[in-house]
């Protein structure tokens, strides 16, 4: 594709009137010379007194560079990105959601769109993506990438997020279709002119070395529906993260909520996922029916002595029109905690979570025209902040000590390795960590031991696990590199070589990983062999 052909294919994607490209060029060359982008667009309004949109310019950025106007500069991208954040955790995230299908779940506080997946809202930002797109998992991966290439992101390294209440519960050849849609959005290249790979095993293949390379695809299910069989099947699909409804660890809260199932199925899934190598998200929930913020407390505590969750969703409860729990609320028999109530609850719980894992959210994005009576606040996160630093004290989550887009010293990063024992299995959370404490990548190894539940996975037998390796910092291109980014200095081999040696002291000859479609090569670039699942080296 020639320069010209890339031009007017920027313009048509993005809308871009000549008007604003002219000016958006212009503030481009301003910004360029050093003023600050703030103060470019408020000195160069438009005719109408608005100001030029960050995705207009980068946009004309793309444009510019297309054309050869400018050479490419990744720190002028960086400044006139729109939400880095979002790409701060090294990848970008892709979120899609299925199809509207029945939940084998009739827990009381889930509402129940019919227009939805069981358990979300058509006016959330990404059901609504999602309703727009009429839940076509091709358009959905191909407008998201599209829109964020269009604010400045990175789009190379993708991780999958697929939402839609029981994963596990839908039809399999829609499990299939489904994801090797999802794979033909990311090898799509903007000449291609037909309609995918031909089976989900061809698109897997294409993926390894595709544009927009799958890193990570995670799923969302319920704990009774995780078994030997269903493990096989996920790896099959390429799955590498599980988001589990764990909601409580209390057999009372649960019977009372109608979860249809109790904790001792939650501990055996999750023991499970482990044992498979794949990386565990807790959905936890307080404010249930029958819970308190004490209960909750100790409830909380629970995660810690009996599944050890690698990353954690904090739901609370939100009481919502046309539940069960609607009904129940309305006869006097359920009382939402207050925004105050809730704000300390979190603080005091954000304490107690160990360094190896990450709080990914503290609610839901459920717009607050929603919720009938109780918190409507979506900020508890920052309000948890606010209050942990009244009391002097901080969160120890992996979130909260991300490196992000600071430059790092490689020579001053401390290596740490943090032990811990779920189940049968000796975790190590190794990690390398800067001068202030924050994590700049880290490696999660799983030694299993002979009581350690058992995967059904023959190629696992006598190997240790790598459950996931991770280098902070803003995502770039694969190839590209920048001075002093954690993602760029070989931290995350180091980890690989700290973690065969440990396992090696250990008495295991082989390291297995589970690793994502698009890191296969990584892997077999450092002498790691293909096998049925996994990816295993002998050491």
């Amino acid at each position: 594709m020639d320069r010209a052909e890339k031009v007017r294919i920027w313009r048509q994607n993005n809308l871009l009137t000549s008007e604003k490209l002219t000016l958006a060029r212009e503030l481009i060359n301003d910004i360029r010379a050093g003023q600050p982008v703030y103060n470019a667009l408020k000195q160069r309004p438009m005719p109408d007194g608005s100001m030029i949109s960050k995705a207009v310019l980068v946009a004309a950025y793309q444009e510019m560079v297309a054309e050869g106007s400018i050479i490419e500069d990744r720190d002028l991208l960086a400044r006139i990105r729109m939400k880095p954040v979002r790409t701060l955790s090294g990848v970008t995230t892709v979120t899609v959601l299925t199809k509207p299908y029945p939940c084998p779940g009739k827990c009381i506080f889930c509402p129940d769109d019919v227009r939805m997946p069981k358990s979300y809202l058509p006016d959330e930002p990404g059901a609504m993506r999602a309703l727009d797109h009429h839940f076509d998992p091709y358009t959905q991966v191909r407008s998201r990438i599209n829109a964020l290439h269009a604010l400045g992101h990175p789009t190379d390294k993708i991780e999958l997020l697929i939402l839609g209440g029981t994963w596990s519960a839908y039809k399999k050849d829609y499990q299939e279709w489904f994801i090797k849609r999802c794979f033909d959005g990311m090898n799509h290249n903007i000449d291609d002119e037909d309609d995918g790979a031909p089976d989900l095993v061809t698109a897997q293949t294409i993926n390894e070395n595709a544009k927009h390379r799958n890193v990570g695809l995670v799923i969302e299910t319920r704990p009774d529906e995780i078994d030997p069989k269903e493990l096989k099947r996920l790896r099959m699909l390429g799955v590498t993260k599980v988001q589990v409804g764990v909601q409580s660890l209390d057999d009372r809260i649960l019977d009372l909520n109608k979860r249809g199932h109790d904790v001792q199925t939650t501990r055996r899934a999750v023991a499970y996922l482990r044992a498979a190598g794949f990386k565990v998200v807790a959905h936890w929930m307080p404010n249930l029916l029958g819970a308190t913020p004490d209960s909750d407390r100790k409830d909380f505590s629970r995660l810690w002595k009996w599944i050890c969750p690698d990353e954690l969703k904090i739901y609370p409860n939100q009481l919502l029109a046309g539940t069960e729990l609607f009904s129940i609320w309305e006869n006097g028999g359920f009382t939402p905690y207050t925004t105050e109530e809730l704000v300390h609850l979190i603080a005091d719980i954000k304490l107690t979570v160990p360094r190896y894992c990450r709080i990914n959210r503290v609610i839901r994005d459920i717009p607050s025209t929603n919720v009938v009576e109780g918190n409507k606040r979506t900020s508890l996160r920052q309000d948890a902040q606010l209050e942990l630093a009244k009391r002097g004290k901080a969160c120890q989550c992996i979130r909260c000590r991300e490196v992000r887009s600071s430059s790092v010293e490689p020579d001053k990063l401390a290596l740490s390795i943090l032990d811990y024992q779920i189940e049968g299995t000796q975790e190590k959370f190794i990690s390398f960590v800067t001068q202030d404490d924050k994590v700049a990548g880290f490696l999660r190894l799983s030694l299993p031991g002979e009581n350690s539940a058992q995967s059904g996975m023959d190629e696992l037998n006598g190997c240790a696990l790598i459950r996931e390796i991770h280098v902070y910092g803003q995502s770039l291109q694969v190839g590209a590199e920048k001075s002093g980014l954690a993602q760029h200095i070989g931290l995350g081999t180091q980890l690989l070589s700290h973690c065969e040696k440990i396992a090696a002291e250990n008495g295991f000859g082989k390291v297995a990983v589970i690793s994502a479609i698009g890191t296969r090569q990584y892997y077999l670039d450092r002498g790691f062999e293909r096998g049925e699942f996994y990816l295993i080296k002998n050491i």
